[in-house]
């Protein structure tokens, strides 16, 4: 069995790569870019500094200028010892391009790697901008670690393939070149040589440049896989503890970062191989002219001068063949970099105006004017909703009309499709069939950032992110004064906490807000949501964590605010229901009845079976 069947058998046989085969066939793998595509892309990236890229060059090229004036300046140099003439002024000018040309390739690479750096950020910053705009369902796609890989190791690879790569292909070719053109004049004969020799080994080392892209690629995909196997792992860090599965995680993550340093190791042998072949060139050309140039001088042909300068010229084009094997080099890396880039790029996003801005802050401003003057209103017509083509319906024909003010609950089995009615009006998902009206205008309609400032969300497990706790308190509403924040704290009984606090509002959360209970980490959910003064309220499941009397004073607080809000509540606790003006209860993605608790409990067997037992399902 050769090689290159043993690398597929081993690829074949390992599990990581069976869950990315399986990734590839529901769309998330990397696919290979046409190498125009490739260009293109690159170039967008390149474009915005090629002023200074081109300035770096041109350092770079004056710096080349001076290395082939030294083997002239050599020739001479020898020419004159043989005359017994002065060399004094040869090794001036010797020293003088020496450290001329040292100087000018120093800024020259100076300004290369910080144009570099700068093709890093800006691409980190837009993919960033991106991504944070994705629509809910891509996110649900993907792997949030894979995403984080894509921002932080792959933008890395950019910087060499947009900056170096280009300037030292270009660089490098000019100098070849150049370097051609004179050894012609001192010898077409050697030159014929050099040539013959460096063409024969250079063809063959094209062929494992393909190598190069594939390996890095697939040690790129296994990067992410280990970042997703870490945010999985440190997402339920408490879990993973009390369930004794650090080892097994070890495991995993384990064999994710083997499989980076497999197909990392196979690219670092194919650069081997590209590297040696290309000096390999040069040394055998060294010999080859060495022999023919020794003939040539014994024949008088050429000068012994003649052939010590196209020595040192076949030596100086050591620097930029290996700058154009580098850059071809750089290239394939960088290849497969851009494949998993333009990838996350091509995933759909939400329309721009979604972004926190001053449209959404004065969306947010007028949102709390007329909250106590016109409370929302919210209308389902024949909905019909599923994640994917491939998946079934979630809602079947869902209606129901919610006027405003005012508490409305839902309530039903799990797998109802009672949460999925606050993703669509939140619009993270889009109906695929009927209307979701607010205000008695299509969802649609709105642009996002209208829309989401009129609404407050509790979302069924309270997220706290990591941070302090005022950052998580002003999270939806960073212009709220602190006169309002302390009005939210009491509303939401966090005074009390905030008081035992040693640092109090600026107290460290930890990581999703691991220093909280459940039951606080409810409450700031709540206070965030409140403090956006909305004029639709979102509760799921919102009082699920909290003890008797939190809950009976949250529970106050939400039918305080419904007398000026509309809300809508996910609830499985009946002391909650009963509270709501109407009640909807939902089953199998269909709504049964609208009604009051006492109507409900003698008009519908569900749910009076649901109240019977004194515990409502929870969400779906």
């Amino acid at each position: 069995m050769d090689a290159e069947a043993a690398e597929k058998t081993e690829e074949s046989e390992n599990p990581l790569n069976s869950e990315k085969s399986e990734n590839s066939e529901q769309g998330d793998g990397p696919e290979r870019l046409p190498a125009r595509e490739t260009w293109t892309v690159l170039y967008r990236h390149f474009k915005p500094h090629r002023g200074i890229v081109a300035l770096g060059a041109l350092f770079t090229l004056i710096g080349a200028a001076t290395g082939l004036a030294q083997p002239v300046a050599v020739e001479q140099l020898v020419s004159r010892l043989q005359d017994d003439e002065s060399i004094t002024s040869i090794l001036v000018l010797l020293t003088g391009l020496l450290v001329i040309g040292t100087a000018v390739e120093s800024v020259g690479s100076y300004i290369l790697e910080r144009t570099a750096q700068s093709v890093v950020f800006d691409s980190r910053r837009a993919l960033v901008g991106r991504l944070l705009r994705l629509k809910v369902a891509e996110i649900e796609r993907v792997q949030p670690g894979d995403l984080m890989s894509r921002v932080t190791s792959d933008t890395t690879l950019l910087q060499a393939v947009t900056t170096q790569a280009v300037v030292s292909a270009f660089s490098g070719a000019l100098t070849v070149v150049a370097t051609i053109v004179m050894m012609a004049f001192m010898d077409p004969v050697l030159l014929g040589v050099t040539l013959g020799v460096i063409v024969l080994i250079g063809a063959a080392t094209g062929l494992v440049m393909p190598k190069i892209s594939k390996a890095t690629q697939r040690s790129q995909e296994a990067v992410g896989m280990i970042s997703t196997a870490l945010e999985r792992a440190f997402g339920a860090f408490r879990t993973l503890k009390a369930s004794g599965a650090e080892e097994r995680e070890v495991v995993k993550v384990e064999a994710a970062a083997r499989e980076a340093w497999r197909h990392g190791v196979k690219s670092a042998k194919w650069q081997a191989v590209a590297w040696s072949s290309m000096g390999f060139a040069i040394q055998v050309s060294f010999l080859a002219v060495l022999g023919v140039g020794g003939a040539r001088v014994a024949s008088e042909a050429i000068s012994v001068a003649t052939l010590v300068a196209f020595l040192m010229l076949l030596f100086y084009l050591i620097d930029p063949v290996s700058r154009l094997v580098d850059a071809v080099t750089q290239y394939q890396v960088g290849s497969a970099a851009v494949a998993r880039i333009v990838q996350a790029e091509r995933m759909e996003t939400e329309e721009a105006a979604v972004v926190e801005d001053q449209a959404g802050a004065a969306g947010r401003a007028a949102g709390r004017r007329a909250a106590v003057e016109r409370p929302a209103s919210v209308l389902f017509d024949d909905v019909t909703f599923r994640y994917r083509p491939d998946l079934p319906h979630v809602h079947h024909g869902v209606t129901f009309a919610v006027p405003g003010p005012g508490m409305t609950a839902f309530v039903g089995p799990s797998g109802a499709g009672k949460t999925t009615v606050f993703g669509l009006v939140e619009r993270f998902y889009d109906a695929t069939g009927g209307r979701v009206l607010v205000d008695g205008r299509d969802v649609q309609d709105w642009p996002l950032a209208e829309l989401r400032a009129t609404i407050g969300y509790v979302e069924q497990d309270a997220p706290v992110l990591a941070g302090t706790l005022r950052e998580n308190l002003l999270f939806a509403a960073p212009d709220a004064t602190d006169a309002e924040v302390h009005d939210v704290l009491v509303q939401a009984r966090l005074d009390g906490l905030v008081a035992k606090l040693p640092d109090g509002l600026e107290t460290v959360v930890g990581h999703r807000g691991s220093k909280l209970s459940g039951g606080e980490r409810q409450r700031v959910a709540i206070a965030r949501a409140l403090l956006r003064k909305p004029r639709l309220l979102l509760l799921d499941e919102a009082t699920s964590q909290l003890d008797a009397v939190n809950e009976l004073a949250l529970r106050d607080v939400v039918a305080e605010v419904s007398k000026t809000v509309t809300v809508l509540v996910v609830a499985h606790r009946l002391s909650t229901v009963t509270l709501a003006d109407r009640i909807v209860v939902m089953d199998a993605g269909r709504v049964r009845a609208v009604g009051t608790h006492d109507e409900l409990v003698e008009a519908d067997p569900l749910y009076g079976e649901l109240a019977a037992t004194q515990f409502l399902a929870t969400s779906s």
